[in-house]
């Protein structure tokens, strides 16, 4: 991928999203019979906020499948697994740990798909675990951005300042890297990680 654009928000993307997510539930069923969640995360699922022309999607499994079966799946929708434009490239094989969480469990599996219409946005898809700790900070960074027009208008001033920086780029890498200043603060803001749940003492009958 070349260098990131970032484009005004599409109300469309939504709906698309959701379609996309029901095409990849049925596309993967063959591969595993369990419980899975699909979630449309990044920018394009916050109303309002601009974006680079891809949806990303997330979808969580108990373990990370067989990757030549869930390729074969994917294929079938258009998806190609993603290797990174560089030895190194963030956020393909492996999730770089958010600070203050175990680097457990995040490896992960990368797929896109890009469309061959400019009006359509291309597809981006993480395979996570469900015991992520960084599945769940893309969540929770979602859900704050929907509900903090503040940090909507922060983020976006942000990802702009970045895309112009870095506009002759060949490739994603630096971009992603420097957006993890902003990560970072907005971790701090968004009290990340959240506490755990108080478990209730057991009462004697």
């Amino acid at each position: 991928m070349a260098a990131p654009q970032i484009v005004p928000y599409d109300p469309a993307w939504p709906s698309l999203a959701e379609a996309w997510l029901e095409r990849i539930r049925r596309a993967v069923a063959a591969v595993t019979p369990e419980p899975l969640r699909l979630d449309h995360i990044g920018s394009t699922a916050v109303p309002g906020l601009d974006a680079k022309g891809f949806l990303d999607l997330q979808l969580l499994m108990a373990e990370l499948p067989d990757e030549a079966q869930m390729s074969t799946a994917l294929a079938s929708c258009g998806f190609r697994r993603a290797r990174g434009s560089r030895p190194d490239s963030p956020g393909v094989d492996r999730d770089v740990p958010r600070p203050g969480t175990s680097p457990a469990h995040h490896e992960k599996l990368l797929f896109f798909r890009e469309e061959p219409h400019p009006q359509n946005p291309g597809v981006i898809l993480h395979v996570r675990r469900m015991d992520s700790s960084f599945a769940d900070f893309v969540l929770c960074f979602r859900d704050w951005l929907r509900s903090d027009g503040s940090a909507r208008a922060d983020y976006a001033a942000h990802k702009r300042a970045l895309a112009a920086e870095f506009a002759g780029a060949d490739d994603y890498d630096d971009y992603t890297r420097a957006k993890s200043v902003f990560m970072d603060e907005a971790q701090r803001r968004m009290g990340w990680p959240r506490p755990p749940r108080a478990t209730a003492a057991p009462t004697s009958r």
